[in-house]
């Protein structure tokens, strides 16, 4: 490593994720390492920032006061996938480069997207607490489950995680829909259908997941009369992000027994709480499952995140062009300091 800088500054926000390669490598390399817990202020990360080299972030969000203070800032690499939460075009303004890591766990969000649909329709959280409870659950109607052959998935993004979602649901001999305006005709896999329209996918569904990206476009994609569109007995998985969903909406759905249930993994304001917080609410239901954003949490999956992560600091800290392989437009419009590669690669 005789190529990096002696001495250089790394702050990494969201230490709650623990990346202990990251950390271990960056400090052999000679980093002044700050970690800053989530939810740290705004005040305090750019007070970090300012003679920093590199901002690493997932959770806590990268404003244009903070990147305006950054005067030696070479990168913000976010670890993980989102990009919502930082202020790309301050950034593009400064001449910062930003990159994330988007494909490290696409077939492992879909494994726990899929995971929560099959817990959804086999009731696993209701009939689980009367084993811890009562140690047993006679065949009742209330515990009866569905099968997943026959049905049909609707998919709202067809991207990486959408398309491995489909792959599980076709192997259970679902049927898949999907709705992607992004995704023309002749680029939808086989085995899926395309539809025109979210309405009609919602329609058609007995279950719709979420795999889009969060940008103002798909802020409360789903509000209250896409939900009112869904089936009685249908449900919603959601590993993306919170505001896509209306949660206020989906909340009252639940509570007027408008939806049969969902599962979410993500949620407009994280952490989630038993107190205090807008969707305490659904902490009582049985028919909702609620995931701690964990569905991306794997050993393999951290595995290739963290190797990713320390490819991207290093090509900062060396002076080299940051190696893009997400397709977001908020990236690939970047000019300076990236260079664009190949996302199958």
């Amino acid at each position: 490593m005789n190529d990096l800088p002696r001495h250089f500054k790394v702050v990494r926000t969201d230490r709650e994720l623990q990346m202990p390669t990251v950390d271990a490598r960056l400090r052999e390399a000679g980093a002044q390492l700050v970690l800053l817990a989530d939810g740290a202020p705004e005040a305090l990360l750019a007070r970090e920032v300012a003679d920093a080299d590199l901002l690493l972030m997932c959770y806590t969000p990268v404003t244009a006061a903070v990147i305006a203070g950054a005067t030696r800032l070479k990168a913000i690499v976010k670890y993980g996938v989102g990009i919502d939460a930082i202020d790309i075009a301050a950034a593009r303004a400064r001449g910062i480069p930003v990159v994330n890591v988007p494909a490290y766990a696409e077939e492992t969000v879909a494994e726990g997207a899929f995971a929560l649909l099959m817990a959804l329709f086999k009731r696993f959280k209701p009939i689980h607490q009367a084993m811890q409870t009562d140690g047993w659950a006679w065949p009742e109607a209330r515990w009866l489950a569905a099968d997943l052959a026959g049905k049909t998935l609707g998919l709202v993004g067809l991207g990486r995680i959408g398309r491995s979602m489909a792959r599980m649901a076709g192997a259970f001999r679902m049927r898949v829909l999907a709705y992607d305006p992004h995704v023309p005709p002749e680029a939808v896999p086989a085995g899926v259908q395309r539809c025109d329209s979210l309405d009609a996918l919602l329609q058609a569904s007995d279950a719709v997941s979420v795999h889009c990206v969060l940008n103002a476009q798909t802020r409360h994609l789903l509000g209250a009369a896409q939900l009112a569109r869904m089936k009685p007995t249908a449900f919603l998985v959601n590993v993306s992000r919170g505001e896509i969903v209306d949660e206020a909406a989906l909340l009252q759905a639940l509570q007027q027994q408008r939806l049969a249930g969902a599962a979410l993994d993500v949620y407009g304001r994280e952490p989630l709480s038993r107190a205090g917080h807008a969707l305490a609410a659904l902490y009582a239901m049985d028919n909702v499952m609620l995931w701690p954003h964990l569905t991306f949490y794997t050993q393999e999956a951290m595995q290739r995140l963290e190797d990713e992560t320390l490819a991207r600091c290093f090509e900062a800290l060396r002076g080299q062009p940051l190696s893009v392989a997400s397709l977001d437009p908020r990236l690939r419009a970047q000019t300076q300091g990236v260079r664009f590669v190949d996302p199958a690669l």
